[in-house]
């Protein structure tokens, strides 16, 4: 697991201990409101800085993040050195408040979205030589440092075995169609437009025959990379659901192949379109030859795509003793307020 020390985190000292290590660095200390008590640095230091807790040598500490973000303008999650990507993006935010390199952050995702594509609950994890005693003001950090279009939802501890890539159970996928005649304009950028009535009681036919453990060799993209992947898949809900003049299909799985999901929802609006008979997923998917999905259907558009949730098992992100709590972000109160005028 990437070499890394045992995970070690420090509880809170008490007020005594923080006002002394404050006094030793020329700062002082202050309340979180949580109980939490940190010491502040000198003048000049980011506000993350002030949860900050002493390094404890050779040790090394775990975090997981839970992020959103509108892909529109992005490269995809990878990292790239001249794209810009969310990968990118987050580290660079957490480069300039950790001053940590990437190389000693290790930040990894869970899925590497590709190019347009969204997130609202892709995770990732990363890696310091220091424990946080509070997660709020570095999560405040960290959003006010990235784009707009990215959000980290969430940041907490983790174990030193959790991984966001390999200690996944599922994955689940939306991608949003919009069947109506003239494309809605709010809906540009985060649907596909299908101006053919779709049958949607013949897609949901077609993906019956997802479902299941099979070879998916039919709908992977080929791959430039070293990475070797088992064909083998299993989805265990494949649903075709209609909200008005938005068809949402929404997958899940024990993991998916380069592009499978935009190849199996570009088979099914074949179907939805009539063009094609529902049980001809079973026959690709027993082709196990992506030529044969070629004759027939060409890839959805990425734009379409959600990466909606990443599940693990309870265990996995159960924090390490002695963690800092969750942080979900900070809150911010008005506790009096007088409007003069309307």
């Amino acid at each position: 697991m990437l070499g890394l020390a045992p995970l070690r985190f420090v509880s809170p000292p008490p007020r005594g201990a923080a006002a002394v290590s404050a006094a030793a660095i020329g700062g002082h200390s202050i309340s979180l409101g949580d109980g939490c008590h940190c010491a502040v640095p000198p003048p000049g230091e980011k506000d993350a800085d002030k949860a900050r807790a002493e390094t404890t040598e050779g040790a090394s500490y775990k975090w997981r993040m839970v992020i959103a973000y509108d892909g529109t303008k992005f490269k995809g999650w990878q990292y790239q050195p001249s794209p810009p990507t969310i990968q990118c993006s987050i580290e660079n935010a957490l480069t300039r408040i950790t001053k940590l390199d990437r190389k000693e952050l290790c930040l990894v995702g869970a899925g590497r979205t590709d190019t347009g594509v969204h997130a609202w609950g892709q995770v990732a994890h990363f890696t310091t030589p220091f424990s946080y005693h509070c997660l709020d003001s570095m999560h405040s950090a960290i959003n006010g440092l990235l784009p707009h279009e990215i959000r980290v939802r969430e940041i907490s501890a983790a174990k030193p075995e959790f991984h966001a890539r390999t200690s996944t159970r599922s994955k689940i996928y939306h991608y949003k169609i919009y069947n109506g005649p003239v494309m809605d304009p709010f809906h540009n950028h985060y649907a596909y437009h299908s101006a053919y009535k779709l049958n949607s009681q013949a897609m949901r036919e077609a993906a019956k025959h997802f479902v299941g453990t099979h070879d998916f060799t039919s709908f992977a993209n080929a791959v430039h990379n070293d990475r070797v992947r088992s064909p083998i898949k299993k989805i265990m809900r494949f649903d075709v659901i209609e909200m008005g003049a938005i068809l949402q299909l929404e997958i899940e799985g024990t993991g998916f192949l380069y592009r499978q999901v935009r190849n199996m929802v570009a088979l099914l609006l074949q179907v939805g379109r009539e063009a094609l008979p529902p049980d001809i997923v079973a026959k690709i998917i027993a082709a196990r030859d992506r030529k044969e999905l070629a004759k027939v259907a060409l890839s959805a558009p990425p734009h379409g795509l959600y990466l909606m949730s990443v599940n693990y098992d309870k265990e996995m992100l159960q924090p390490p003793e002695g963690a800092p709590h969750i942080s979900f972000g900070r809150t911010h109160q008005i506790s009096k307020c007088k409007l003069l005028f309307y």
